[in-house]
């Protein structure tokens, strides 16, 4: 499902079947468009899971979205030029599917190393 930014949140729709939902956050947007495809495929009996949707959303909505994630943070740990990847991101280049492919796993794994950290605090 292909993921747009909107004034009011969220929206995704699918190119291949004539599935589309909106939701304020993405988590809301990922649940409605598990509803949508289930209620879609239901006269079918076809049971939809996390394997069976993909969402996709371009480099310029991501970084607008994911404001923390810093594109120079990016860019030093995955090696690459961060002028490149912020022409990626400003939509002036579009990347290769290898480099796509490189800035995508750079992503997981920040998002890998985030969610293993715990923070102490001192009372």
């Amino acid at each position: 499902m292909i993921v747009e930014k909107t004034n009011t949140g969220f929206s995704a729709f699918s190119e291949d079947f004539p599935i589309f939902t909106t939701g304020k956050t993405v988590p809301e947007l990922i649940n409605n468009a598990y509803e949508a495809a289930q209620l879609f495929f239901e006269e079918e009996n076809i049971k939809i899971s996390h394997e069976n949707i993909k969402f996709e959303i371009d480099f310029k909505q991501f970084f607008q979205y994911y404001k923390v994630l810093n594109s120079k943070f990016l860019a030093e740990k995955i090696g690459m030029n961060p002028t490149l990847l912020s022409q990626y991101i400003q939509g002036r280049k579009k990347p290769s599917e290898h480099q796509t492919e490189k800035i995508l796993t750079g992503i997981q794994q920040i998002g890998r190393e985030l969610s293993e950290i715990n923070l102490i605090y001192k009372r």
